[in-house]
């Protein structure tokens, strides 16, 4: 990655995609390298364009967004990929994740998590927002919280000990979509948005202990 995030903006509304870029002009470690106004746009562009971070609407003329995540991973693997959706419907949520999508973020957020959104999927942290993860959790939940799978109990302890999503696919023998794919259902089972906040309630909950 450059030492600024260079970004393509997917969405298929004009207001949108000038609103998205007036706000990250405002940080001096991004850039907006190209705009799509469709999912067949984006994947064209990011196979030009390269960019760090691709910002994916969902719901877009020509292809879909997740359609156009699996086209762009396809084509651009290095690229990261930050949903940015007015829907929060667990099945959008899933079908991105499994689709590769770095991060899942709802257009009403404040533009402060939306920036802290990009830094980390940029390093290609998986991002959850916190809005999106309490609404999962509630979707999700039985009569009682829904636990945590072994698997995912496993990568967040190894997320507390300080390894990083590339470590943890090596140490396990999965890729690194795999793990991306049990933080963000980890994410949403505890109401976390990152894994800070999940190694913490986590912790909290005595699910992992540190000292381990």
């Amino acid at each position: 990655m450059s030492a600024r995030i260079r970004l393509l903006v997917a969405d298929d509304h004009p207001v949108v995609r000038d609103g998205l870029k007036g706000m990250l002009a405002s940080q001096p470690d991004m850039e907006v390298a190209g705009e799509a106004a469709n999912g067949a746009e984006a994947v064209a562009l990011a196979a030009r364009l390269r960019p760090d971070v691709v910002l994916m609407d969902l719901r877009m003329p020509v292809m879909d967004g997740v359609t156009a995540i699996s086209g762009i991973l396809a084509g651009c693997p290095g690229a990261r990929v930050l949903v940015l959706s007015t829907y929060d419907a667990d099945a959008d949520i899933m079908r991105a994740v499994e689709a590769g999508a770095t991060g899942y973020i709802l257009k009403d957020a404040p533009r402060e998590e939306l920036f802290r959104a990009i830094r980390s999927t940029a390093r290609g942290e998986a991002y959850l927002s916190p809005a999106v993860a309490a609404r999962v959790l509630g979707r999700m939940r039985a009569p009682s919280e829904e636990h945590l799978s072994p698997r995912e109990v496993e990568v967040l302890a190894m997320v507390a000990k300080g390894s990083s999503n590339k470590e943890i696919a090596r140490a396990l023998r999965v890729s690194e979509a795999t793990v991306k794919s049990h933080l963000l259902h980890a994410f949403a089972k505890l109401g976390a948005g990152d894994r800070t906040q999940a190694v913490t309630l986590a912790v909290r909950k005595g699910i992992i202990r540190l000292e381990e």
